[in-house]
């Protein structure tokens, strides 16, 4: 059980994720997007595009479109995370309100860039935080369910319909500059999200199976599971016996160390390489230096 400290601590390092993805969020929309007419996919885009197009002012637009989001988070998430969530969006309101950001450029590739790269940061900030500033991925997450499609074609179909209204409202350029704006807040809040390691997932069948893990463990100081394998259709189209599948989860910056090893253990190993989201817990080097 933790202790109220441990609690009170990871509390506190959540509310400062939370409160710098809300200023990060509030410079990026203040300081490049709304002052150039450039919006962003999502609520923050639905939210930019009416306040763009109206007298309605931002911070209020912003805190009323995601008010459907935030009913749905409470059918379908948790009482805290729907409660961060309605914290984290109503100071992002106050702050874009009360706040004032510099215009810092009007040129539009900039503003379009560092607009997105500021947003993005701000939204994966708040997500480190437990919650969100913006609920898109609450809303495609309880429609997917509902209408038996992926999460990510459903934000995909969102975005499309937003920036082809963009287009009509805003003109071609306005709208084109805006999809370079969201493409860069995806990536900027993948990359705060995730980190700056992307892990890979390793399978690995060889006759030499016991040589490579002893090599992987001593020479990687990594962790291996050993999976029975039985064998099905072969190399000379007959199926084989028992192995052993030795699976492993690196980052991206080990791979090569990875290959020197199967290639003077095995040379003749299939190997299978998955992308890894994230990992937890295992004997896992979390920052890694490439040999």
């Amino acid at each position: 059980m933790k202790s109220k400290k441990s609690i009170i601590n990871r509390s506190l390092i959540e509310a400062l994720w939370i409160l710098a993805g809300v200023f990060s969020a509030s410079f990026g929309l203040k300081g490049f997007l709304l002052p150039n007419s450039f919006i962003d996919g999502g609520a923050t885009g639905i939210s930019l595009l009416i306040a763009e197009t109206t007298f309605f002012d931002i911070s209020y637009v912003i805190l009323i479109v995601n008010i459907p989001f935030i009913i749905i988070g409470y059918l379908q998430m948790s009482k805290r995370f729907v409660g961060k969530t309605v914290l984290a969006i109503t100071i992002l309101s106050i702050v874009l309100a009360f706040v004032n950001f510099p215009i810092i450029t009007e040129d539009f590739l900039l503003a379009s860039a560092f607009g997105g790269f500021f947003l993005g940061a701000g939204i994966g900030l708040s997500i480190r935080g437990g919650c969100v500033i913006d609920g898109t991925e609450i809303l495609a997450l309880y429609f997917s369910r509902k209408l038996n499609i992926s999460v990510g074609d459903f934000i995909l179909a969102i975005n499309v319909i937003i920036f082809g209204i963009s287009a009509w409202l805003l003109g071609i350029e306005a709208a084109l500059y805006s999809i370079l704006a969201y493409f860069v807040a995806s990536k900027t809040m993948d990359f705060v999200i995730q980190g700056i390691e992307e892990y890979l997932g390793i399978t690995i069948i060889s006759n030499k199976s016991d040589d490579i893990k002893e090599a992987i463990i001593n020479q990687m100081n990594t962790g291996v599971t050993v999976l029975n394998g039985h064998g099905g259709y072969g190399k000379a189209g007959n199926a084989v016996g028992n192995f052993n599948v030795l699976y492993t989860v690196i980052s991206r910056l080990e791979l090569l160390k990875m290959n020197r090893i199967l290639e003077d253990v095995d040379p003749d190993a299939f190997v299978v390489i998955n992308g890894v989201r994230d990992v937890k817990g295992g004997i896992l080097k979390r920052r890694t230096v490439p040999h």
